[in-house]
């Protein structure tokens, strides 16, 4: 078994922990979680299996040049030696790449709503209360 096919699996044991937790029972938030497409296969599975289903699904949505300006002002702010230019883009390459099946998948559910992510961080916490009708 590869080092990777190891990770997925253990990621996968932990979710299907916290979703059979009953103490849990739809009240899980799920953030950067699914990556991949199998890994939202896998989710919509246990979920099934649990009796459970996704309410809402938000997507921010944030162009390449917002997201390189803002990893490189946390490079400076937080003085991280892992955001150099050629590593933020290989990241985001590498994100969209493995996530657009993902936002593909949920894309055609009613409950998926695409926010503006270049917003303020107010605006999209608004947003997203507006959804949850806090």
């Amino acid at each position: 078994m590869k080092l990777d096919d190891i990770s997925k699996s253990i990621v996968n044991e932990l979710i299907k922990k916290v979703i059979f937790d009953p103490k849990k029972k739809e009240r899980l938030i799920f953030d950067g979680y699914p990556r991949s497409l199998s890994q939202a296969k896998n989710l919509d599975t246990l979920l099934k299996q649990s009796s459970q289903k996704v309410d809402l699904i938000f997507f921010l949505n944030v162009n390449k040049e917002i997201i390189v300006k803002r990893i490189e002002k946390r490079k400076i702010q937080e003085k991280r030696s892992d955001d150099d230019s050629n590593t933020i883009l290989k990241r985001y390459d590498t994100y969209m790449e493995t996530t657009k099946p993902v936002l593909d998948f949920y894309s055609k559910n009613s409950n998926f709503h695409e926010i503006d992510g270049s917003l303020e961080i107010d605006q999209i916490t608004n947003k997203i209360e507006a959804f949850l009708k806090l």
